[in-house]
């Protein structure tokens, strides 16, 4: 595809209610921007979104979004707030007239606002023209650059499918989905040679058709880097979450060799949340995906490497190295290294769940199958603020969502604030006291029997959605006796190594441990892995910084 016609696919959005300015906008943009963009004109933020998410399905790149301030339902800065989720790249100015200066200048922060104008904003030549050059000029530098999006051809209740959708949203991997049995899906199937049995199907945007793709090989595929580009750095980071992000970000923006290692996307399961509303600086909540976006380019525009898809399965140390070593033998070695590897899902233990998972049963994956869920009824087992967090999201589209708890209330595991907004949902139900017993379908979930677990009386439901948010166990299996761990695999550092005032055992040095420092020198934990550790984001994310500073100290002395 030559430059031109990439360009000309990709998209100026004008938005405002006044049909009269709408078209002055539109008029002045095709003036100006025509030739090499196509202006899509929305008199709604309502009908605005359905045009950007329609775009985002067919993988045409948003550059600029204008919209006004003042319009019904929803102002200019909720929907420049909503849109940043469908296309965080393109860059966002806000229509304001004099009187509404104060509120532009609050969407700053609240929306991460590129740019505000006054309106009447004539002549273009002088006030309009000269600030969207700036802002093309700045989208073009990015990496937001066109290109053709991924096709995955499978079916509605292959597990196989949803942890291929899964892998690429969360890696911000643009992808368009065709069921199998659709036209296009059939068409996409037969052009590969195969005839459905087994799925899914990729095809990548230069037309190379994978077939039940292992993570590894689909990240090469997609452009996602998989190995890294030295064999010794100063530091590396095992984990791409918050915690691990942030060390990311802190130590190549201090001028350590940095390079990031993930097994499978980068934010972690603060990356799959909806909506993180107590997070320092986003008033008005951000998503996880959207803060994960950020971070991850923050890091790499600092020089740190992120490779995807690699699988860490042991630490040697060797003599000053620290040696990472993955599942296909290879391995990186560093100075440091720096654990943030967070924790992963409790699997729930009712008969039939495991059968099903990827087939109705779902693990932390709100945001990918919330689409599939319009007009359902939905179960989701937890009581923590993943759990809240997840119900608020698909409560917007589900007929009704019931939030199966097994303590006596929310309050001991789930934010306030998070509290209030289910009490306040009208088609959200919290069932307190209630397990799940057992999961049946054939092929997919078709129903789950609760337990009352103070009758012990059971019931069997109707539905074809579960997700489970019931705990997190951490991922340190790995460690073997290299690093240690609590009885429930956290990982001990700094004070929790001495409790006894004795260092820990093959402690060689003349100093104890440093706060986040293990029982191997130079070698770091942060974040969920470390035992007891607060389990938030912005906790993780200091931990991350905290880090990067004591390994600085640990270089500086080694």
């Amino acid at each position: 595809m030559t430059q031109a016609l990439e360009q000309a696919r990709t998209v100026i959005m004008t938005v405002d209610d006044d049909p009269g300015v709408s078209r002055a906008v539109a008029r002045d943009l095709r003036r100006r921007y025509g030739g090499s963009y196509r202006i899509v004109r929305a008199e709604s933020g309502e009908s605005a979104l359905d045009a950007l998410r329609e775009l985002k399905l067919r993988g045409d790149p948003v550059a600029v979004i204008l919209a006004d301030f003042r319009m019904p339902r929803m102002n200019g800065i909720e929907f420049l707030e909503r849109a940043l989720d469908i296309h965080p790249g393109a860059r966002r100015v806000l229509l304001t007239a004099y009187a509404d200066t104060d509120a532009a200048i609050d969407a700053i922060n609240v929306v991460d606002l590129d740019h505000y104008l006054l309106k009447p904003w004539d002549p273009p030549e002088e006030k309009l023209y000269p600030v969207l050059d700036d802002l093309l000029q700045v989208w073009r530098a990015g990496d937001y650059r066109p290109v053709p999006s991924t096709k995955v051809v499978g079916h509605r209740w292959s597990a196989r499918s949803s942890q291929v959708r899964e892998f690429l949203a969360r890696n911000q991997v643009p992808y368009r989905w065709y069921s199998s049995d659709e036209p296009e899906g059939r068409r996409l199937l037969a052009a590969a040679g195969q005839d459905g049995q087994r799925l899914p199907l990729v095809v990548t945007p230069d037309g190379t058709p994978l077939l039940e793709p292992e993570p590894a090989e689909l990240a090469a595929h997609v452009g996602l880097a998989t190995t890294p580009a030295a064999d010794f750095y100063d530091l590396v980071v095992v984990g791409g979450g918050p915690a691990g992000l942030g060390a990311a970000v802190y130590g190549a923006s201090e001028g350590l060799r940095t390079v990031l290692v993930e097994r499978s996307a980068t934010g972690g399961q603060a990356g799959q949340s909806s909506r993180i509303e107590n997070y320092l600086g986003f008033p008005n909540g951000v998503s996880g995906a959207q803060l994960t976006d950020r971070a991850r380019r923050q890091a790499t525009r600092f020089g740190a490497e992120i490779l995807t898809a690699r699988e860490v399965t042991g630490l040697e140390i060797c003599g000053a190295a620290r040696i990472v070593r993955f599942s296909d033998g290879s391995a990186v070695a560093a100075h440091s290294v720096i654990l943030a590897t967070g924790v992963s899902y409790r699997q729930l233990p009712a008969p039939g769940v495991e059968e099903l998972t990827g087939c109705g049963v779902f693990y932390g994956s709100a945001l990918t199958e919330a689409p599939s869920c319009q007009g359902q009824d939905i179960y989701i087992v937890g009581g923590a603020n993943s759990a809240g967090q997840a119900a608020m999201y698909l409560s917007r589209g589900a007929k009704s969502v019931t939030l199966l708890v097994r303590g006596a209330s929310l309050a001991a595991s789930m934010s306030y604030y998070l509290i209030q907004q289910i009490e306040e949902a009208p088609n959200i139900t919290v069932r307190t006291g209630t397990v799940v017993d057992a999961a049946h379908g054939s092929g997919h979930l078709e129903k789950l029997a609760l337990r009352d677990t103070a009758t012990g009386e059971t019931e069997l439901v109707d539905t074809q959605w579960m997700f489970v948010f019931i705990g997190a166990a951490p991922r340190t299996d790995w460690l073997g006796g290299t690093v240690l761990r609590d009885g429930r695999g956290f990982i001990l550092s700094g004070p929790d190594l001495t409790a006894d005032g004795r260092p820990p055992p093959g402690w060689e040095l003349d100093r104890p441990p440093y706060h986040l420092e293990t029982n191997v020198p130079g070698v770091f934990v942060a974040g969920d892995a470390r035992a007891e550790s607060a389990k938030r984001v912005a906790s993780a994310v200091g931990e991350g910084a905290m880090a990067v500073l004591l390994v600085h100290r640990y270089l500086e002395q080694s």
